[in-house]
């Protein structure tokens, strides 16, 4: 952390291609998303400018494992295999494993293995549909407007992803194109992702989640949920009863 503040500035890596989690605004041709304004609000606490820098799903640790960045705000799932390489705050978003499919295909778990399906490489999704679902295909691709794009041309006959993210994919294509797909209404996980800080950087992961409280109690976290996934969004989901806070206080399922 030391380094930062002489710095001056906190390396973020978040998505540019995966709304609303980190994506390019067509307008400012900025970075936008509920990830981007978590790092902002990261960074002014800090004291420091922020650097976001571009990720995909399979660069995020080995960006943080070079120290080529400071932290990861890119729908960074918790795992106990990933924290035995980073450091993870407190939640910051819930979510759960779930397809998109062109409508009828996909009606149930036990679809799943007869399919071919398209996942981000290095996911936390991919790798549980290689472990749980072996008889299916699974084709990786580089991240999900990717492996959208592998769904529409007909490569793949599903893909996977946190349902956040595939309602935002959902939201921000033409409506005719919309009228051939669908959600499972199914998931296959719960999942909570957290902001991932390099190994033994206990001071800092202290310093986030103190962020991240502090964002639930002042009623930011709201704020910015809904900036993104609120009703009037094309991501629009509701927020339940999830809050910035430990694994340990979340609602059970």
């Amino acid at each position: 952390m030391d380094d930062i503040k002489q710095a001056g500035v906190v390396r973020i890596a978040v998505f540019d291609s995966n709304p609303p989690f980190g994506y390019i605004d067509p307008q400012t041709k900025k970075l936008v998303g509920y990830d981007v304004d978590v790092a902002n609000a990261i960074a002014k606490d800090l004291g420091v400018k922020v650097e976001l820098r571009a990720t995909n799903p399979a660069n995020r640790i080995p960006l943080l494992a070079s120290k080529k960045v400071d932290l990861i705000a890119a729908n960074f799932t918790i795992t106990d295999e990933r924290a035995k390489e980073v450091n993870f705050s407190l939640p910051y978003f819930a979510t759960g494993q779930k397809f998109i499919a062109r409508k009828g295909v996909l009606k149930t778990p036990e679809d799943i293995g007869k399919l071919r399906i398209g996942a981000d490489k290095g996911t936390v999704q991919e790798i549980t549909l290689r472990e749980h679902y072996p008889t299916a295909k699974v084709i990786s691709y580089d991240d999900t407007p990717l492996a959208f794009t592998a769904l529409r041309n007909g490569n793949v006959q599903a893909i996977t992803q946190d349902d956040a993210k595939l309602v935002g994919l959902l939201g921000n294509i033409p409506e005719a194109q919309k009228a051939d797909f669908e959600i499972s209404p199914f998931s296959i996980t719960k999942e909570y992702q957290g902001v991932g800080i390099p190994k033994g950087e206990d001071r800092l992961t202290a310093v986030v989640n103190e962020t991240l409280i502090k964002l639930e109690k002042e009623g930011d976290a709201v704020k910015i949920y809904d900036r993104w996934f609120g009703p009037e969004t094309n991501s629009a989901q509701p927020r339940g009863e999830f809050k910035f806070a430990p694994l340990d206080q979340q609602p059970k399922a």
